[in-house]
């Protein structure tokens, strides 16, 4: 494991934690020389560095995949010239491209800056010219995308894996429920038509083909009013929406990830039971003492799954459950009740 963490938790678990940066060459080197395959977990690894090491050992996602979608304004102009439909955008390089961008997004609109960005970090509402120029000094003057700003039916994901040989497996579609820009719940199935579904899951495959995508990455999609489906964001990665895999599909995400590594065949992608994620973030961790488990762990078809992170902190990911039930009315009651009774203690 390559972290510049000393605190990592895969750090921890691996026989060797090389604990410098992702552009570290020694560290690089040292990696190329001592590794059959690379993967990231991480879309904020350096392109460049992934295009380094794929000259000495197989990496899989590759340098360009990861670098379209670790940049808002290369991920949403791919996506335009691909003709997948996203929220009406525009670039906004600096404070000069302000005025010609809110003539095509118009207000309320959302500018999100194009790098580093993720959990809600990097995006501010806009209502008029004056608040995005405010808010583009926020960010300090980096580039952004502006966005308009959508009128929601609810929020959906596909999580998919795509082999060197090209074929291609996707997971049943997840419906997303957020919080202050950070994901609080995913339910599966998603509760909206199988036609929704099977569009979301072709478009996910096109995006995976088009990206020649080697490994397992996710597509958050937006629906509309009318069941029209636009493209919010690509994570070239195991995604947060798809940690119900984990329990409640034959092969989870991550195992997933390391086949299309190998290049061995898919797992079954079959979902096993209604399921309901939650993620548990630092909030819940009362005066930096760890929840009450129990009130988890006395539920026999609830699963814990904690990422070993050493400092709690609100908004930060701290590990997650899952909620198995015969049906999924059944695992919402449930996920809801357990949620309420941790956040009691804050």
């Amino acid at each position: 494991v390559l972290d510049p963490d000393p605190d990592s938790p895969a750090g921890e678990l691996a026989t060797d934690h090389v604990c410098a940066d992702y552009t570290d060459h020694t560290a690089l080197e040292y990696i190329a020389k001592t590794c059959d395959a690379v993967s990231t977990e991480f879309e904020n690894v350096p392109a460049a560095t992934l295009a380094w090491l794929a000259d000495k050992c197989v990496v899989r996602p590759g340098a360009k995949a990861v670098s379209i979608s670790q940049n808002r304004i290369l991920e949403k102009s791919f996506l335009r010239d691909q003709g997948i439909p996203t929220a009406k955008f525009a670039i906004v390089h600096s404070a000069v491209d302000i005025d010609a961008a809110i003539k095509t997004t118009d207000t309320p609109a959302i500018l999100k800056v194009a790098r580093f960005g993720y959990d809600g970090k990097g995006q501010i509402r806009v209502n008029s010219t004056e608040e995005t120029h405010a808010a583009l000094q926020a960010m300090n003057n980096e580039p952004c995308v502006l966005e308009q700003l959508l009128d929601l039916q609810c929020e959906v994901s596909v999580v998919i894996a795509r082999g060197y040989d090209g074929s291609m497996m996707t997971y049943p579609v997840a419906e997303n429920r957020h919080h202050h820009g950070i994901l609080d719940i995913s339910i599966v199935p998603a509760r909206v038509s199988a036609a929704i579904q099977a569009t979301a899951s072709e478009m996910a495959k096109v995006i995976a083909a088009k990206l020649e995508y080697i490994g397992v990455m996710a597509v958050e999609f937006f629906v509309l009013e009318g069941n029209a489906l636009v493209v919010n964001e690509i994570a070239p990665r195991p995604h947060n929406s798809g940690h119900y895999t984990l329990d409640a599909c034959v092969t989870s995400q991550f195992e997933q990830q390391v086949r299309t590594l190998c290049g061995l065949p898919f797992g079954d992608t079959r979902l096993l039971s209604p399921v309901v994620m939650v993620n548990l973030l630092g909030d819940v961790w009362p005066h930096d003492h760890a929840p009450a488990w129990e009130r988890i762990l006395s539920h026999p078809q609830i699963k814990l799954h904690l990422y070993g992170k050493r400092k709690a902190r609100k908004g930060r990911k701290m590990g997650h459950y899952n909620v198995l039930a015969t049906s999924l009315d059944e695992a919402i009651q449930l996920a809801q009740k357990v949620q309420t009774s941790l956040s009691r203690d804050n």
